[in-house]
């Protein structure tokens, strides 16, 4: 039934929102292993609660956002018991470690440092770079041919050195700021715009008739990250699979693009 109404959505959603891209981490060509769910019985949620759209509280004080709507997801696709409690940034890692919760959904990085003290699922939600242009330029734009063309990006970020590396013939252009870098591709002081597609999304959906993405994302590890995933205290495998098949199943149900286009209504894929 959830499936049926979520297709139903898709149906009488726009052109536009019919033609976005949307996430897919899961391999479809892995075999499907049902975990022992007996041996979790409730999952303990640790987030944050100032990290927009992700997780934090809305004028009502209530913990809300797109990590803490897919915990709830998945416990209810896994219908076992789900609290999703918010703790201050600095102490939420130490709250997991000190087994405060069984799994921290706030944008942990994967990194060597981490990876010593947490297990990870697989990510389920990459950030990649993307180009921005004006709408008529769109279709025409060649990040191969930048040669004489100014792109904009903000200063000291990974998206800057990518541009530096891939395009030493463009013309950069470094903003203090991601929205003063669009805004100069709107005023066409820029031909286009470089950087994290998420925050890019965010303001072409107020630019709507402005501007658009260009070309394909560029999803690379070494300069973007690894994307998110949940942290699990080491050793506590029994929980990591469990929330690693509830995202794989709200993934073929529908609920997980239904989310994703609730809180990213303009999609950065």
């Amino acid at each position: 039934m959830r499936a049926f109404l979520f297709l139903l959505a898709v149906l009488l959603m726009p052109a536009a929102a019919l033609a976005q891209a949307l996430p897919n981490h899961v391999n479809p060509t892995a075999r499907e292993v049902i975990p022992n769910l007996e041996a979790v019985p409730t999952i303990r949620f640790l987030t944050t609660a100032d990290f927009p759209p992700f997780n934090f509280r809305d004028e009502r004080g209530e913990l809300i956002g797109f990590n803490v709507d897919l915990a709830r997801a998945i416990c209810d696709e896994l219908k076992i018991a789900c609290t999703v409690q918010a703790w201050p940034w600095e102490q939420a890692a130490k709250a997991l470690e000190d087994n405060q919760g069984d799994a921290l959904i706030a944008g942990l990085a994967v990194t060597q440092e981490n990876g010593e003290l947490f297990d990870f699922t697989p990510a389920y939600l990459m950030l990649p770079g993307r180009f921005v242009t004006r709408i008529d330029d769109a279709a025409s734009f060649d990040p191969t041919q930048a040669a004489g063309r100014t792109i904009a990006v903000r200063r000291g970020t990974t998206h800057a050195e990518f541009v530096r590396r891939y395009l030493p013939d463009a013309s950069l252009a470094e903003y203090d700021s991601e929205p003063l870098a669009l805004a100069a591709v709107s005023d066409g002081s820029a031909d286009a715009y470089f950087g994290d597609a998420m925050r890019a999304s965010f303001w072409l959906n107020e630019n709507a008739g402005c501007c658009s993405f260009s070309g394909e994302p560029y999803f690379r590890a070494d300069l973007f990250g690894d994307g998110m995933s949940v942290a699990v205290a080491i050793g506590h495998d029994a929980v990591r699979r469990a929330i690693a098949y509830g995202l794989t199943r709200i993934k073929a149900s529908g609920v997980y693009d239904e989310l994703y286009l609730r809180w990213f209504p303009v999609s950065f894929y």
